[in-house]
């Protein structure tokens, strides 16, 4: 293939840092070999530098701008030998194609060095200069015959018609593009054994220009890469051209490359579903102006169609089959009659009825095509002559006509109750770094002059509002007429951004604004790494009207790529990724989730005034997407019978499953919808499963409520966690958990939790505006937006946990007491015979302990969980807790109770708790006193003695070889009870005489 596409690719490597040594001398002599769509280059080795720098540019020709997004550079770097032998392997970097960017844009970017295999021992990273350049060739040159050897080659077509087939072909891409994605998956996997798709043939011979044609020997540029490779890499340009239009990677697009056979509800049962599709109608007699509707009867069941005059119906309406109490499908067709005198009264004729018996209506299963509607005669005696265009069939939940179709139990049309997907918006961090203001013009001539102001920097994102620290500027020679800050404000901000940040400087002696500044946030630059600094500006401060300069402020603004914005829990997190696309990686795995349904839900609401009614659906969060089921009305058993899948990209996440009882869809008297009530939560964490295993099973749903703890019933949901290679899967456990900006520049803890609320915040009010809406109740529930308000619950449940992670230590203790104090002979004998041989073989030490524990591991392996553990009651302490401590729980911050004596005895009861947390902390504090007072004289004569022993000891030690010191202590320790005293030992009577600080606290 002739290299006419007129444009190249420019990498610079630039330099790298902190190599892996490999060389055996602690250095290590490293050069980079490039690879981009066949083409190789090589770097020069820099001898003995673990920090090298090249600032080499390789340049390499792109064959096909239209598939270049698809394309991935590796640079991999090794160590040369020099010696003949296999150089050392440094580390290398994948970057899709999608990421480079036209000249004059390209920055210095660090990539961290990846490994080959899990035993690859690799760290550092490698800085990279990524652009490429289009350049227009002469028309003259632009126009080549496709092969010169060839005798029987076509003319040379000339330039206007070939940039006419060009378009064309584009064109034909673009149509292309909407082909189902499964031959496209099914032609990549199989392109080594099988020939281009039929459709990739009929591109090549309409427009036979830019086909795929095998490159002549003398215009490869890299001979060591074969043309049998070549060719393979131009067939899988062909397959993937129409990805590159579309803007996706093939990072964003691996997930879609797994196993496609497999169905899309194979964890759900099939649900028939009676499908009715009308069309249209046909008049015997027409009539301009009148509106016609069409009505379906099933036994108790009747709906009708919207009015139309001109216009078709083309409606779908899907009945449960399973809900129907007749055999016999009606449809009618129906005329709008007016009547001159009474024009308020609505009439309409019949113009004719057609029956379908439903034993005899015919099955239809996806991939089968749709049906087509057919012309049916309406049978009527007053107006003969009628047909309607409609559809029969039974199907299943899988149909594509069931997402857009009149659902019978979900109520109809209304958008409330349908089943939709939502997307979290994307959120950054903002950082503000206020440098100095300078030239401010301080109040007004008719204002008195203040000696010394205080002043200080607001910047305002929304509705968040962050202020630097008060500075002192004054007319005193001590303070600096140009106050100085460097501090750093932190926002969390979402796309579609807000239009400006605003940032101003404000006088807190006068209490009034100096100027302010309106930063567009199009124009903040953005940076993924702390490797380069963004780049500081000065902007004019304007005032009101009469006042349009008031000084300028020095700032340094950036969006922030390289975090992870937090906006959940973190023990209950999903999502771990950056929120720059250019550190995006493959996802590892894909997690399928079967909502099948739920049984002996409890009545929530009342229906007519009866209580005993719940209309029931399931929300399911895991990382940015989330879904939500149809809701079932008027059900305690409903059955939803929904599948969904997600991308994982790290196995120690958790997905979060709630279910609601839909108060939105019904108005209240003022028009406004009501809230949805929570019926129970759901959580399961990933690493807990096991891969490609199905797991079904019935959660208990369990509510808090101001009353008490209430079991609303359960759900049955079905899991699968697929795996694509387990060597990603291994991997993901020895990687960060969070991004590395996470690591090299962290946020403090108070800062991080202050922007855990605000992203909350912002995805709640987001989430909040979609149609339909999903209820901020909902999103905070699923969120545990208020997981951080004092609770007495839950901190009994931590205690207790704490108390649990001990109860093993004190066990180990009680085993060793019981040996020690020979209550069972042949084990203290035996530990008598196991100490005797560690002693004299200390090698066998460790070994001994680590296979005792393989031995432990492997022996609890059978009685390990088949059920993937859920929100468990008992450790949540939700039986055991007060109904004033539920109250308490249940109360806003700052508090909304108004009854003095109510808050009095929560207040002496958190006195009293605070007061043991008190009494624990000074025990605690007192015990590193006394270890600390042994070597500042405090006691003079325990130090001394202290002093004296550590100089026997020491004699001690170097005369008796430590072998022996072992044993004897260990003999010691398990000496039999009859030669024990009950008083405590001399060392610990000698510590707890030590003094602390305690007696100096007032």
């Amino acid at each position: 293939m002739a290299e006419s596409s007129g444009r190249k690719l420019v990498v610079q490597v630039c330099n790298a840092k902190n190599l892996m040594p490999k060389d055996g001398q602690g250095t290590a002599s490293a050069y980079a070999i490039v690879d981009f769509d066949g083409q190789r280059r090589r770097t020069k080795t820099k001898f003995r530098d673990l920090n090298p720098e090249w600032d080499e540019k390789l340049e390499f020709a792109v064959h096909d701008i239209d598939s270049m997004a698809t394309e991935i550079l590796e640079i991999s770097l090794y160590n040369d030998k020099k010696n003949g032998k296999r150089s050392n392997f440094l580390g290398k970097v994948k970057i899709g194609g999608s990421t480079f960017v036209q000249s004059g844009s390209e920055a210095l970017v660090y990539y961290p060095l990846e490994k080959r295999s899990v035993f690859s021992q690799i760290k550092g990273e490698i800085g990279l200069r990524i652009c490429y350049i289009d350049e227009n060739p002469p028309a003259s040159e632009a126009v080549v015959p496709p092969v010169e050897q060839n005798s029987d080659a076509a003319p040379p077509v000339p330039v206007e018609e070939d940039a006419k087939k060009q378009e064309e072909n584009k064109d034909e891409k673009g149509e292309e593009k909407k082909v189902d994605e499964k031959p496209k998956e099914e032609a990549k996997e199989n392109e080594e054994q099988k020939p281009p798709p039929p459709m990739d043939n009929s591109k090549t011979e309409e427009a036979p220009a830019p086909s795929p044609v095998p490159t002549p020997p003398d215009v490869v540029e890299n001979p060591p890469i074969t043309h049998n490779e070549k060719t393979k890499q131009l067939k899988e340009k062909t397959e993937t051209a129409k990805r590159a239009d579309l803007g996706v990677n093939e990072l964003e697009l691996s997930s879609l490359a797994s196993d496609r056979s497999r169905s899309a509800c194979d964890l759900v049962d099939r649900m028939p579903f009676l499908y009715v599709r009308i069309v249209k109608a046909k008049r015997a007699k027409p009539e301009s102006g009148s509106s016609l509707h069409a009505k379906l009867v099933i036994g108790t069941h009747s709906v009708k169609t919207r009015n139309q005059s001109d216009k078709d119906w083309d409606q779908v309406f899907a009945f449960d089959k399973e809900g129907l109490n007749s055999t016999s499908l009606e449809v009618s067709a129906w005329e709008e009659e007016k009547k001159e005198n009474d024009q308020n009264t609505e009439s309409f004729l019949c113009l004719g009825t057609v029956s379908f018996d439903l034993q005899e209506v015919p099955k239809r299963v996806p991939p089968d095509s749709p049906l087509a509607p057919q012309w049916y005669s309406l049978e009527s005696e007053k107006s003969p002559g009628n047909d309607i265009m409609l559809a029969v069939w039974i199907g299943t939940q899988a149909d594509e006509a069931f997402q857009e179709a009149w659902q019978s139990d979900s109520g109809g049309f209304m958008p409330e109750t349908r089943a939709k997907a939502y997307l979290s918006p994307k959120l950054w961090y903002l950082r503000l770094t206020v440098i100095q203001t300078q030239d401010l013009q301080l109040g007004s001539q008719s204002e008195p002059k203040v000696r010394s102001p205080e002043l200080y920097v607001k910047a305002q994102l929304g509705a968040q509002v962050f202020k630097t620290s008060r500075t002192s500027v004054g007319l005193s020679p001590s303070n600096s007429p140009n106050p100085t800050w460097n501090d750093d404000l932190v926002f969390v901000a979402a796309e579609p951004f807000e239009p400006f940040l605003v940032v101003s400087v404000e006088d807190a002696t006068r209490g009034q604004s100096v100027g302010h500044v309106k930063i567009p946030m199009q124009s903040i630059e953005r940076r993924i790494d702390d490797q380069t600094e963004p780049k500081s500006r000065w902007f004019n401060l304007v005032g009101d009207e009469n006042r349009p300069y008031m000084g300028r402020i020095h700032v340094r603004v950036c969006l922030e790529g390289g975090y992870h914005v937090l906006d959940e829990a973190a023990h209950v997190t999903s999502d771990v990724r950056a929120s720059s696309k250019r550190l995006a990686k493959a996802p590892i795995g894909l997690l399928e989730v079967g909502i099948r349904g739920a049984t002996n839900l409890l009545p929530v609401k009342s229906k007519d005034g009866v209580p005993g009614t719940t209309d029931a659906y399931v929300v399911a969060k895991y990382g940015p997407k989330w879904v939500r089921t149809r809701t079932i009305l008027d059900r305690f058993n409903p059955r939803w019978n929904e599948q969904y899948t997600w991308d994982v990209y790290d196995p120690c996440t958790v997905l979060t499953i709630g279910v609601f009882d839909n108060g939105r869809y019904k108005r209240n008297e003022s028009g406004k919808p009501g809230k949805d009530f929570r019926i129970g939560k759901v959580r399961v964490r990933l690493s807990t499963l096991d891969t490609n295993r199905v797991y079904m099973n019935s959660y208990s749903l369990t509510v808090l409520l101001p009353s008490g703890a209430k079991k609303m019933g359960e759900i049955e949901i079905a899991l699968r966690f697929s795996c694509f290679s387990w060597l990603s899967l291994i991997q993901a456990y020895a990687s960060p958990m969070l991004p590395r900006m996470h690591y090299v520049r962290p946020l403090g803890p108070a800062q991080q939790n202050i922007l855990r609320h605000t992203a909350m915040r912002i995805v709640t009010t987001r989430l909040a505006r979609s149609e339909p809406a999903l209820g901020e109740e909902v999103v905070q529930f699923m969120l545990d937006s208020d997981n951080h308000v004092w609770s007495v619950r839950r901190s009994k449940a931590n205690w207790f946990r704490v108390v649990g992670c001990l109860t093993r230590a004190a066990t180990l203790a009680r085993w060793l007491d019981g040996i020690r104090t020979w209550v069972h002979v042949p084990t203290t004998v035996l530990m008598h015979v196991l100490l005797v041989a560690i002693v004299l073989c200390p090698y066998l030490l460790l070994p001994t302990v680590f296979l005792y524990a393989f031995l432990i591991i492997v022996l609890r392996f059978r009685f390990r969980q088949s059920v993937p553990p859920n929100v468990d009651p008992r450790l949540s302490h939700v039986e055991s807790v007060s109904l004033d401590e539920l109250d308490e729980e249940f109360d806003g911050f700052p508090t909304t109770r108004s009854s003095d004596q109510v808050l009095r005895i929560r207040y002496d009861r958190l006195r009293a708790l605070a007061g043991r947390a008190q009494t624990l902390l000074g025990d605690m504090a007192a015990q590193g006193e006394r270890l600390e007072a042994l070597f500042s004289w405090r006691d003079p004569r325990a130090t001394g003695i202290f002093a004296v022993f550590c100089l026997f000891a020491s004699l001690l030690f170097y005369a008796v070889p430590f072998k022996v010191f072992v044993l004897g202590s260990g003999f010691y320790y398990l000496r039999h009870p009859r030669f024990r005293d009950d008083m405590p030992s001399l060392p610990t009577n000698f510590f707890r005489r030590l003094p602390s600080l305690s007696d100096q606290v007032l």
